[in-house]
């Protein structure tokens, strides 16, 4: 199993760990990974660590779709991959309509064909076989609707590319882990049981089926963010998981429209994300941390002593043994727990 590393550097200043990144390639963790909400972007981070390393490769989870064009994000992948010898990851996401509609100004209806029209240009841009066609319900190059002057023509990419630049897409949805297993090399689960492979086996096996040429997840990396939390107390330990976990139970969508609650539900937990939504909603924040089950937190994130971690990762060892975690895309501030993960696992 490979190990990639989670940036956080959300903030009104960027501040890149660049001592915990040389310390993940020093340690011979696989990838770094950048992100974008509505600050900072994930491009030029990306840029900025693959310029300052030497061997371990720099992905975006996520660049948001809507605020690029297809044809801007292949031809950002294609430079920093040819600039960096081929260690560029290119990370795509639907995001979500808070953001879609308040910063980009586009709508969000339809993610689902939005994100495989995306990845269709973007691999016919990088295939360079001819100059782009493309007619679909989101993007048609050339264009030629409302507002053209008509001038628009084919173009075949002026600078050359390998065909093999990795996609992932980030999703839980039955439906967004189809498109991923159907054209993306990868996909982020935003947390992940690893005893639970069942419930994206199902969906990422019809998206391998639709790909056709056998593909399975011997070509396709389940990728989930782990967060470790590493120190003697447990429940202070636990807090930032709560936080988060109701954050996005409770607060990522209105009641029956909250993909992440669906998917707590999917993990076994659906009368607790009933209530964390319930108290959430209601402003009872602290109230709907409280409400997040211990189990839940050690199903998804490892937390505590460095001796419970180590046993706790046990399981993600096995899963790794089973193909059913390719990567794991480590979160942490803490740089001793970059050197514990990778004791534990390379």
């Amino acid at each position: 199993m490979r190990l990639g590393l989670i940036l956080s550097y959300a903030g009104k200043q960027i501040n890149l760990p660049m001592d915990m990144i040389n310390e993940a390639e020093q340690c011979g963790y696989d990838s770094v990974w950048t992100s974008e909400a509505y600050g900072s972007d994930a491009v030029s981070p990306a840029a900025w660590i693959l310029a300052q390393t030497k061997k371990i490769r720099v992905g975006t989870a996520i660049m948001q779709i809507p605020a690029r064009s297809p044809a801007m994000c292949a031809m950002t992948a294609m430079t920093l991959s040819q600039l960096s010898q081929g260690r560029f990851i290119a990370g795509l996401g639907a995001s979500g309509p808070q953001v879609v509609e308040g910063w980009h100004g586009h709508p969000y209806a339809k993610p689902l064909s939005r994100t495989r029209e995306y990845i269709e240009v973007m691999r016919k841009i990088m295939a360079r076989e001819e100059p782009v066609r493309y007619q679909g319900q989101h993007y048609q190059l050339p264009f030629a609707g409302n507002g053209s002057v008509g001038l628009g023509k084919p173009l075949k990419s002026i600078l050359q590319a390998e065909t093999d630049i990795p996609i992932y897409t980030a999703s839980i949805t039955p439906g967004g882990l189809r498109v991923a297993a159907e054209l993306a090399d990868g996909v982020f689960p935003v947390w992940m049981n690893p005893d639970r492979f069942d419930v994206l086996e199902p969906h990422l096996n019809k998206g391998f089926a639709k790909a056709g040429n056998n593909k399975s997840l011997s070509d396709f990396d389940v990728a989930p963010f782990v967060a470790v939390i590493m120190g003697d107390d447990i429940e202070q330990c636990q807090w930032p998981a709560r936080a988060q976990l109701a954050l996005y139970i409770g607060g990522m969508g209105a009641k029956g429209k909250n993909f992440y609650h669906d998917y707590a539900t999917a993990l076994g937990y659906g009368e607790e994300a009933n209530t964390i939504q319930d108290l959430y909603l209601a402003g009872k924040k602290e109230e709907a941390m409280a409400a997040i089950p211990e189990s839940l937190i050690d199903d998804v994130y490892l937390v505590g002593p460095k001796e419970r971690i180590a046993e706790q990762v046990q399981r993600w060892k096995a899963a790794g043994d089973k193909g059913h975690v390719g990567t794991m895309l480590i979160g942490t501030g803490q740089i001793e727990v970059v050197r514990l993960m990778a004791e534990l696992m390379l």
